[in-house]
């Protein structure tokens, strides 16, 4: 098979030195004894592909990228899922979709081109926003998060309301897209290559009406969407490509905004698609280090070496995914830290979900998004 031997060529799995470092780092093979990333590479080198794209755990993978950070050859573990996986969906082959597959649904009926959204209808009265201009804020899901997970408190509108309450502290009025449709991230990562596309068509075109010379994220996978995988289908896009806590920096270090105190204790949770997919890992500690009054404290497994939040693409969610959430927030627990703070609304969501649960309930520590930390501080 062609696509095989390209996964193959690509990634360079085959210079797999089998030494285990991949799984034995690997969040979720801590927990599940059945996923194993050096295991599924190693049958595709033995060209035992059917076992491969038939096992539903390769869609336990989040990939987080801990594989790539610890991989002694080298080796491209995320390309090498997402081949993987996109050769299963062309099969039928999916994994356990979470929330019954809603999610799911939502992003494939967002590729409809005659769909009919009220994107807007959140906005709070008295923020100051165009239709055109400069900078678009590119909100993403997060008025479906809100409503779709209101059943475990989830204000995910709030990292949006935030970033708005921050652009116009600014002087900035950020163009907002009325007929903005998903990033396409989770499609992307679980083969649905096709809808993807679709999805990314649209958006890449309404920001082109927009007039758009930069698009500005609160959400660390839209951010990682736009900067790496829209170039590599489109090409060049034609607009610069920020995440908030970039801004907020250059911002903070040009002295155009300042901070009032804040008396609280925080530790920060890397998100992977903002750490290691895309290098940022100064700019958020910066950003909380200058509220006056604020005490950051570093978790154990930080930085490089964070852990993830535990699932990813609304798949696989299981028992794996629950410990792996419990121990970062028991982890802020042990720091003594009242928030764990974090720059990706899936984490928020996420780890929100596990303090929902009985266990969860027994912890102290609770979950705020970089944006209302800083808007809080305005």
């Amino acid at each position: 098979m062609k696509e095989i031997e390209k996964a193959i060529s690509d990634t360079g799995i085959n210079k797999c030195l089998e030494c285990g470092k991949c799984t034995a780092n690997c969040p979720i093979s801590k927990f599940n004894i059945r996923f194993s990333p050096r295991r599924f590479i190693s049958m595709t080198n033995l060209g035992e592909l059917d076992r491969v794209l038939n096992d539903r755990e390769i869609w336990s993978c989040l990939s987080c990228g801990m594989c790539d950070a610890r991989c002694l050859a080298n080796i491209d573990h995320l390309s090498y899922i997402k081949n993987i996986r996109t050769i299963a969906h062309r099969d039928g082959k999916e994994g356990i979709c979470s929330h019954s597959g809603a999610l799911q649904s939502l992003m494939r009926i967002m590729t409809s081109s005659t769909l009919k959204q009220n994107r807007l209808g959140w906005l709070p009265e008295g923020k100051k926003i165009s239709r055109t201009g400069d900078l678009v804020y590119f909100v993403g899901c997060l008025p479906y998060f809100d409503v779709l997970f209101s059943d475990i408190r989830v204000e995910s509108l709030d990292i949006a309301k935030s970033t708005l309450r921050i652009l116009n502290k600014l002087g900035i009025e950020p163009a907002l897209l009325s007929n903005e449709r998903c990033c396409g991230h989770d499609l992307l990562w679980t083969g649905d290559i096709d809808n993807f596309r679709r999805l990314a068509e649209h958006n890449l075109s309404e920001i082109e009406k927009s007039k758009a010379k930069t698009v500005l994220f609160s959400c660390a996978e839209g951010y990682r969407t736009f900067k790496l995988d829209y170039p590599e289908y489109f090409g060049s896009l034609g607009f610069e490509v920020i995440h908030i806590s970039e801004l907020l920096k250059e911002k903070l270090d040009s002295g155009e905004i300042k901070f009032n105190k804040l008396d609280r204790t925080v530790a920060y949770q890397d998100p992977c698609r903002l750490g290691r997919h895309m290098g940022i890992y100064d700019q958020p500690r910066e950003i909380l280090s200058s509220i006056p009054g604020l005490k950051l404290k570093d978790m154990e497994k930080s930085g490089k070496n964070a852990v993830c939040c535990g699932t990813s693409v609304w798949t696989n969610c299981g028992a794996p995914s629950k410990m792996i959430q419990l121990g970062r927030l028991k982890e802020a627990d042990r720091l003594r830290a009242g928030t764990l703070v974090t720059s990706c609304p899936k984490c928020y969501i996420h780890f929100n979900c596990a303090l929902s649960d009985e266990e969860g309930k027994r912890i102290k520590a609770k979950v705020e998004d970089l944006t209302v930390i800083a808007a809080s501080a305005l």
